[in-house]
Parts: structure tokens; C-alpha cells; sequence
């Protein structure tokens, strides 16, 4: 038996404040603390003024729905957020910035403007379209960590589709699950990957778990260079190298 001298204190409650330094209040989009007493004065104002930024296919018809517990917000409203992410910004000076600096674990470095950004989201997406993924269809992303990843992803969104990310390091048993619980029609992988110095046999794992995955029908594979290309088995009818799918791909593609 042990016998505790003192009470136990709730580790979950912190009192303290961490102020941020000058430096990050000199490049901080909002600097005026104001702002908290605008915002707390009139929510749904502040909200729609913030909202007035973006780029919208129809306005809303209310800026918040609260039926407790249940809240809705720009009721009504529709856009697409890959517009707002890159579109908007292709007439402005960050059309020529960088929008992705990527350097992988071997050393490669890689880096996106949002004008590469853009044609690489659209290309995608029309390779997703080509592979009959739509508006509501699953697509599952089990990649490496490379800019294919984040251009799946927004591909993903700019024709309404849902993508489920699946960790690379996770086990065949574990990609199986997620892909028969989304039931992705779609998975996105790669020949392999890097983590800390360990090849990550990325497309073998996934044709394991695929054969216990009847919902896939269409299999993306981003030659990582993990492997030699001719040593990356393919299933024909159903397996496609990503590099020859984006050479085919038109480029513009509306949201």
C-alpha cells in the first residue's frame, strides 16, 4: 500500500502566459490587439468581414447558424478552397513565389511557385477525373514525404473528392483498414521512400493491402527512385506511374 503525502495537482490546468517576442509581433499579419474586443463585440460582423478576403462562387445567405451545440457557418456559401489557396494568387507578385521549399532525406531539393503549384494541382486533378474519381469519391494517399503529396491533396479538393491520409510507416494490416473504412476508389503511393535512413517499401506494402481491398479500383505510384522503375511490378489495367499519367494531363482544369 502507498501512501501519498501530498495531492495530487491537476497537471492539466496552466495559469502561465508566454508573451510572444518582438520580433514575431513586427511580422504577424494582425498586430493591433483590438482586434479581440471588434470580434467580441460583433462575431458575425468580424467573421464576414475576414470571410470578404476570399474568393467565393456564391455568397452566403448567413454568416452563423447556432443551434446549440450545433453551429453553421457562411450558410449557403460555395467555393472551393484550392482557388483561395492558389488561384487567387496567380495575378498578384506571388505568382512567381515560392510555395513549397522541399529538400528529401537523400538531399534532393525541390522548389514550387504557386504558378508551378497551380499547374501541378490541375494536371492531377485532371488525372484523377480520367481515373473516374468525382465529387464524393474516397481517394487515399499513402505517400512519402514529397511534394506529390500536398499537389494529391489539393487535386483532391479541386474536384471534390476526400482524400484520407495514410502514414507511410504504417503496417499493410493498417493501410488495409483505413482504405475499406474510407472505401477509397483511388490510392495514391509511391515505389518507396526514405525514413531516417531505412527504405520504406512503400508499393509493396500497398499491392498487400489492396488485395484485401475491393473498393480500389485505380493505383497511382509516384517513382520515388527508392527502386529501379523496372523492379516496381505494375498490374496492368489498374497500376499507373504518375510521371506518364501528368504527361498526358491537360493543364487547366476550373474548380
Amino acid at each position: 500500500m502507498v501512501t501519498v503525502q501530498t495531492p495530487i495537482e491537476a497537471l492539466l490546468e496552466e495559469g502561465r502566459k508566454f508573451a510572444p517576442g518582438e520580433a514575431f509581433i513586427r511580422q504577424a499579419n494582425v498586430k493591433d490587439r483590438s482586434v479581440y474586443e471588434k470580434a467580441k463585440q460583433d462575431l458575425e460582423g468580424f467573421w464576414a468581414e475576414q470571410a470578404g478576403q476570399f474568393v467565393w462562387f456564391k455568397k452566403w445567405d448567413k454568416v452563423l447558424k447556432w443551434e446549440s451545440p450545433w453551429a453553421q457557418w457562411f450558410v449557403g456559401g460555395e467555393l472551393n478552397i484550392t482557388v483561395n489557396c492558389i488561384d487567387r494568387h496567380l495575378k498578384t507578385w506571388r505568382r512567381n513565389k515560392a510555395a513549397f521549399i522541399w529538400e528529401g532525406e537523400p538531399g534532393e531539393e525541390r522548389v514550387l511557385t504557386y504558378a508551378d503549384l497551380y499547374r501541378e494541382v490541375c494536371k492531377f486533378a485532371n488525372v484523377l477525373k480520367r481515373l473516374g474519381a468525382k465529387k464524393g469519391d474516397r481517394v487515399a494517399l499513402c505517400l512519402p514525404m514529397i511534394p506529390e503529396l500536398p499537389i494529391a491533396m489539393l487535386a483532391c479538393a479541386r474536384i471534390g473528392a476526400l482524400h484520407t491520409i495514410v502514414f507511410g510507416g504504417f503496417s499493410v494490416e493498417s493501410l488495409r483498414d483505413r482504405i475499406n473504412d474510407a472505401q477509397a476508389k483511388v490510392l495514391v503511393t509511391a515505389d518507396g521512400g526514405w525514413r531516417r535512413g531505412n527504405i520504406v517499401h512503400l508499393k509493396r506494402n500497398a499491392d498487400e493491402a489492396v488485395s484485401q481491398c475491393p473498393s480500389i479500383e485505380q493505383v497511382v505510384v509516384v517513382h520515388r527512385g527508392v527502386m529501379d522503375a523496372t523492379h516496381v511490378p505494375l498490374r496492368e489495367g489498374r497500376d499507373h506511374w504518375w510521371h506518364r499519367l501528368m504527361e498526358e494531363a491537360p493543364l487547366s482544369l476550373r474548380a
